[in-house]
């Protein structure tokens, strides 16, 4: 009998969660007994995401040798993360301009959710200027930044440290082994969490269903449809663009990362896939210099998924309110989105976070977010697949630009 493949399991967990959230809605029992299950299994990838990113970033910048081979890669990467993250954010205004997923929504059929908790958030992250966020990439103490999963510290840390192994020569090579060895170990223990993992889908999208029902989507059908439908033009027309203009089949890397996306839209978490995004962006191909630099620092700097909803988000509630934004306004909120949306992605619910800094500078009122809530998760499914596509193509992108030759897609099956 033929193996039921990783990811058929994952969906078959997704779909059994779905059923079993929908028969048990608004059971509360059913979340004490699967929200711990969810737990543990987010918590297993969580626990594996620092060594993985720490031992290969040791590794593959020690390989990649001097500060100016690295310095040219950083410039390349972040000009490459702005240029599609603004991109992005054009997308998804022209979308709700076309779409205008939020007129004639009706205001007194929604349910309105709390937004307090990421007021607060949005207070702690605003205390700090867009200079403090620069600052603060260097840390004061690496263990602590380790402790608090802080990724920018930790790949300044990595970049700096790989730098230094590789200045001392032979001296560092036992160090440059046991990073070698601690990478190849984290990876095998990836693999090993992998297992549990239609589990772990079944228990978070089985919470999910039971405390939101499918019902709520009814009243927010309309911008579910929108968001949906822009994440996948954004990804089939404008990343097939670039992968083609980098000589890459869109197509391909989607069958490639299958298993992936449908764990990263289960959970809801690009943090999920990371290391196994990691590895397979390697076994393609790309260096393990540039995926282990690139990739790490997408999750921070190249949410193209989070800043496309952004961008729909913000123009749906001014529809909802019946507020027109000008053509000005809105290449204020362009200008805002760009610099906003970098840095926190460490924050939990980073796109409310982001909305809840933004809205109020061109006029729409924060608390409309209240009204969208109680769909975000569904949101969120869609824009953390757009994201993880958008970090594995980076690193086919940034690999091309440095001349790297990939393998083709038989080579790619047989890895």
């Amino acid at each position: 009998m033929k193996k039921v493949s990783l990811a058929w399991q994952i969906f078959i967990g997704l779909v059994l969660g779905i059923i079993i959230g929908a028969v048990f809605y608004g059971n509360p029992h059913l979340e004490q007994v699967l929200q711990p299950i969810g737990n543990i299994f987010l918590r297993l990838i969580k626990m594996i995401v620092v060594p993985i990113v720490i031992s290969c970033l040791v590794v593959g910048v020690a390989g990649a040798g001097d500060m100016k081979s690295l310095g040219k890669l950083g410039g390349k990467t972040l000009i490459y993360f702005e240029v599609i993250t603004t991109i992005a954010i054009v997308v998804g205004l022209l979308t709700a301009n076309i779409f205008h997923p939020g007129t004639g929504v009706d205001r007194s059929q929604l349910i309105k959710s709390d937004i307090s908790s990421y007021i607060t958030t949005e207070k702690t992250t605003a205390s700090h200027s867009k200079i403090d966020t620069f600052v603060n990439i260097v840390p004061t103490n690496v263990v602590q930044a380790f402790a608090n999963g802080d990724m920018l510290a930790i790949i300044f840390f990595s970049v700096m440290f790989g730098l230094g192994v590789s200045a001392i020569g032979e001296k560092g090579a036992p160090i440059l082994a046991f990073f070698r060895g601690t990478a190849d170990a984290m990876f095998y223990v990836t693999n090993q969490i992998m297992k549990i993992a239609p589990l772990g889908v079944f228990a978070l999208i089985g919470v999910t269903v039971s405390k939101f029902g499918l019902a709520s989507l009814i009243p927010l059908g309309k911008l579910v449809l929108v968001v949906y439908g822009a994440m996948i033009f954004f990804i089939i027309v404008v990343m097939g663009i670039v992968a083609k203009i980098a000589g890459y089949n869109i197509f391909k890397l989607l069958s490639y990362l299958k298993d992936e996306l449908i764990l990263g839209y289960s959970t809801a978490s690009s943090e999920t896939v990371l290391p196994r995004i990691m590895e397979k962006m390697e076994r393609i191909g790309c260096p393990k210099a540039i995926t282990s630099f690139v990739i790490p620092t997408g999750y921070s700097f190249n949410l193209d998924g989070s800043t496309l909803y952004q961008a729909i988000a913000a123009l749906f509630i001014a529809q909802m309110y019946g507020i027109h934004l000008s053509i000005g306004h809105q290449i204020t909120l362009v200008l805002i989105l760009m610099i906003t949306s970098k840095g926190i992605a460490g924050v939990p619910g980073v796109s409310i976070v982001v909305l809840l800094s933004t809205l109020g500078s061109v006029g729409i009122p924060v608390e409309g977010l209240a009204f969208i809530l109680g769909v975000d998760r569904i949101l969120d499914m869609a824009r953390t697949c757009v994201n993880v596509v958008g970090n594995s193509l980076a690193a086919i992108v940034i690999s091309k630009w440095e001349g790297h030759k990939l393998k083709d897609h038989a080579e790619q099956q047989a890895a």
